[in-house]
């Protein structure tokens, strides 16, 4: 009786605090309903993956078979498969819709919350990749060798970390292996990821839409922001499911049904549709060297709002920069335009102009946010 008093008291007061009376601005949109999305999409990953493994063979002699295996034999295993690749793309929208959000509204002045979510952010599309390796497809062989080769570049230690990668002097059974055991075990590092992002989320409370301090007018979480979060879940799961049973291969590279040959290049080798802004200012720099840092410093630049220090917490508040966000999000558009395309003549020089203004824009938010401010002093 005493256990069961202590775990009332204790661990469903907490829960309690945590998910139904946690205070919540009052004006809060529905561009806040995308971070429990990205739960609902993460749990939905997690369970379809687990069932796939049950049937899945991580044997480059094997595996593209059993992919076709899961297809055809296993009941309901077409929806599965369906249902896991297109959920990866639904949580890449979701979450750089979530990010977007969080640049507009000046999400990064919580620094826990901020620096959390971009570690989450990076293991996401780690672990994105490793996934789009396994069906060892024509698009999985040559862009887990494209991919995994640029890390060669990294003076010195660069060679041994792609040898240790491949497990040998190729993309060969080891890597299937390798990229298979990290693709299950880090869904389970970022649950934990995502877990610690929340408790700091609660700890310093959401912004809101006018910028203002939270604290001027909160209600309960719950039933308000709980249904919200339902309407979203509703109008997900209709969009979810006609992507699934009706255009279930509308984001999916045909390259990716046939099987893997190292002896046939494929013409134009890209990644998933989520990583062509990355992919792009990768080619779009030609030393090979230079091409990676920028690769990695897409998204590592997130960090630099960190540094961002403002009267206000909307973009609302400062026009030009405003005007600024939307081009951003456009030129974020023409860059995975730029990436799907081969490289050559207009789509380099673009690739280049976009890649330029793309960094430039994190330059110019700090800096106008900074101006404005003085002047307003």
């Amino acid at each position: 009786m005493f256990s069961y008093k202590f775990f009332r008291k204790f661990y469903l007061s907490k829960l309690n605090n945590f998910v139904v009376d946690l205070s919540s601005p009052s004006n809060i949109s529905y561009f806040w309903n995308f971070g429990s999305l990205l739960g609902v999409s993460l749990l939905m990953q997690f369970m379809s993956g687990l069932f796939l493994t049950f049937h899945y063979a991580a044997n480059v002699m094997v595996a593209f078979d059993s992919v076709i295996h899961i297809m055809r034999d296993v009941n309901s295993g077409w929806f599965l498969r369906y249902a896991h690749i297109n959920g990866a793309s639904f949580f890449f929208i979701f979450i750089y819709i979530h990010i977007g959000r969080g640049i507009f509204y000046f999400s990064f002045k919580k620094k826990p919350v901020w620096l959390s979510g971009i570690l989450i952010f990076l293991l996401l599309m780690m672990v994105a990749f490793m996934g789009y390796i396994l069906p060892w497809g024509q698009m999985s062989f040559w862009g887990a060798t494209v991919i995994t080769n640029l890390i060669s570049s990294v003076p010195k230690l660069g060679e041994v970390i792609v040898f240790w990668i491949w497990g040998g002097f190729s993309v060969n059974n080891a890597t299937l292996n390798r990229f298979f055991s990290f693709h299950f075990v880090f869904p389970f590092l970022i649950m934990f990821l995502v877990f610690i992002h929340l408790v700091f989320l609660h700890n310093y409370g959401s912004n809101n839409p006018l910028g203002l301090i939270g604290s001027y007018d909160k209600i309960f979480f719950y039933p308000y922001f709980v249904i919200k979060d339902f309407l979203g879940f509703f109008f997900f799961a209709i969009l979810f499911l006609i992507l699934v049973c009706f255009f279930p291969l509308m984001l999916v590279d045909s390259e990716n049904f046939i099987m893997a040959n190292s002896l046939v290049t494929p013409l134009h080798i890209q990644p998933e549709w989520y990583y062509l802004f990355s992919y792009a200012i990768l080619r779009s720099i030609p030393n090979k060297l230079g091409g990676v840092m920028a690769l990695f410093l897409s998204v590592l630049v997130l960090g630099v709002f960190l540094f961002c220090k403002s009267k206000f917490n909307s973009l609302s508040y400062y026009p030009v920069i405003d005007f600024g966000y939307y081009y951003f999000v456009i030129n974020i558009g023409l860059l995975m335009w730029i990436g799907a395309n081969q490289v050559e003549y207009p789509f380099y020089l673009l690739g280049q102009m976009f890649s330029i203004f793309f960094f430039f824009f994190f330059y110019m938010y700090i800096y106008l946010v900074s101006f404005w401010d003085f002047l307003l002093d």
